[in-house]
């Protein structure tokens, strides 16, 4: 059976440490599906989120390698229940005068913005959960989607805990 894990790991902001970690995912045969790099409220602290897919064996191995880099100061397993998960996604529809007020309308729906306009294309931005993302999409491709980018999955845990760095 496959199961998808969503780890929020704090790393200290070094050269050479997302390499590292993403490392010690491939060289397990474990895939990652996204991975999200960025700031956390404390300088000098970054916080990866990371969802990687795994087969019938369990996360537990590759997590307790992973405390033992140097640079990683702490890991925690994100449950969808007990955690906030948003990603953005980007998307360019041909949407020309016959169809540009069908393509808004489909906009407005998914409480999605038009970030771009030009006489043949519309560019919309949207966050959400995967879900709502891929029903976007798929509301979308009959005008045609031109291009399309998508960020890795960014999530905290829910409530006022948090997993900061002092709490080590």
């Amino acid at each position: 059976m496959t199961t998808t894990h969503t780890l929020s790991v704090l790393v200290e902001d070094k050269p050479g440490v997302l390499a590292r970690i993403s490392g010690l995912f491939s060289r397990r045969g474990y895939n990652i599906q996204s991975l999200a790099v960025g700031p956390t409220e404390e300088e000098g602290i970054s916080r990866m989120t990371i969802c990687v897919t795994v087969d019938d064996f369990p996360l537990e191995q590759v997590t307790k390698q992973l405390n033992k880099l140097v640079h990683v100061i702490k890991i925690v397993e994100l449950e969808p229940t007990t955690s906030v998960q948003r990603e953005l996604v980007m998307m360019k529809i041909r949407a020309d005068a016959s169809v540009r007020s069908q393509v808004l309308e489909v906009t407005q729906m998914f409480r999605a913005k038009v970030v771009d306009v030009s006489p043949e294309a519309v560019t919309v931005e949207a966050t959400g959960t995967e879900d709502k993302l891929n029903a976007l999409r798929r509301m979308l491709e009959p005008y045609g989607i031109r291009e399309v980018v998508q960020s890795g999955m960014v999530a905290l845990s829910r409530g006022p805990r948090s997993i900061a760095a002092h709490h080590r």
